[in-house]
């Protein structure tokens, strides 16, 4: 049975992740340190003896003997990463020392959950892999965003000088059950919104433009590049092309929540894109991948999960 370590895996993505590892018959050690991921998000995994939960911050070292890591940890939206800027360069920087380190003493593989954010606001669009981005390094954003350029740069500098068999995915907007309703993301804040009949807020005029991909999708593609040849490190975007404005979503939500909620519109945040949107050609020529569930079925078992949580 293959041993397989998923930092951040009481997260939204880590806890689907485990989940699918589990039902994949890996051995799974989930480690979190629960700043963002939350137990309950695993609960239903602990019944099973191939599934284990540690409480463990990554920016500290960890001794455990596992063939595979999936390095997820890391606060991944605005509200939780500005919270504690430094700590979330650190889990980036140092997290990813610390598993790079782990994964070299044991020759394990090693996957670095990495981000579209790398492209910052892209001045090219759809984004390929080969794009070097836009990037803020004084922002409000810049801890998250550089803090994941810089993961990327070690885990090349590892594969380069070490031969460490590395994967680095790239993940545009994911969406789904699990999201924490209070993340600040767009699609659990105009769910969340609409389903309490609050003003859906909008920053900008909406005509700014996200895709938007299933977190079922997401999680095919990962398990998938983890286990393509060695010789394929990546980095490989994973996301949906088909791109919406931010207003199209609202008014989608809306719609769909049956909502009395009305738009309004708020200043843009700073060093908010404009655009984003994945080149995917990469992942289907490596994988024949492409997502499979359309925006109104994944934001209608996204709308349930939230009706559940907030009733």
């Amino acid at each position: 049975m293959k041993k397989t370590l998923v930092t951040g895996g009481a997260g939204f993505l880590g806890s689907h992740l485990c989940e699918r590892l589990v039902e994949l018959g890996h051995d799974v050690l989930c480690v979190d340190n629960f700043f963002t991921g939350s137990k309950a998000n695993v609960a239903h995994l602990l019944k099973y003896p191939s599934f284990e939960l540690m409480r463990h911050d990554i920016t500290f070292p960890l001794y455990v003997e596992v063939d595979e890591i999936y390095n997820l940890a890391c606060p991944a939206s605005p509200i939780h990463y500005q919270f504690d800027p430094v700590q979330t360069t650190k889990t980036s920087v140092h997290g990813a020392i610390n598993m790079l380190g782990l994964a070299k003493r044991l020759r394990a593989k090693i996957l670095q959950a990495s981000t579209s954010e790398v492209y910052g606001d892209p001045e090219v669009h759809p984004q390929p892999e080969n794009y070097w981005g836009r990037v803020n390094p004084v922002g409000l954003r810049s801890c998250y965003d550089e803090g994941k350029r810089c993961a990327e740069t070690l885990f090349f500098d590892y594969w380069r000088q070490h031969r460490l068999r590395i994967k680095v995915v790239r993940i545009f907007n994911t969406y789904g059950p699990r999201m924490h309703p209070n993340d600040g993301r767009v699609v659990s804040n105009f769910i969340a919104q609409a389903l309490k009949a609050e003003d859906i807020t909008i920053y900008g005029d909406g005509s700014q433009t996200r895709s938007f991909c299933y977190v079922d999708d997401l999680i095919k593609a990962m398990v998938g590049v983890m286990a393509t040849p060695d010789e394929i490190t990546g980095p490989i975007n994973i996301g949906n092309p088909r791109e919406f404005s931010i207003l199209e979503l609202a008014e989608q939500v809306i719609r769909m929540s049956g909502s009395r909620s009305k738009i309004v519109f708020k200043p843009l945040p700073e060093d908010d894109p404009r655009q984003r949107r994945p080149d995917i050609a990469l992942v289907n020529q490596l994988l024949g991948w492409s997502p499979k569930i359309e925006l109104n079925e994944g934001l209608k078992k996204t709308m349930e999960h939230f009706r559940r949580l907030l009733s």
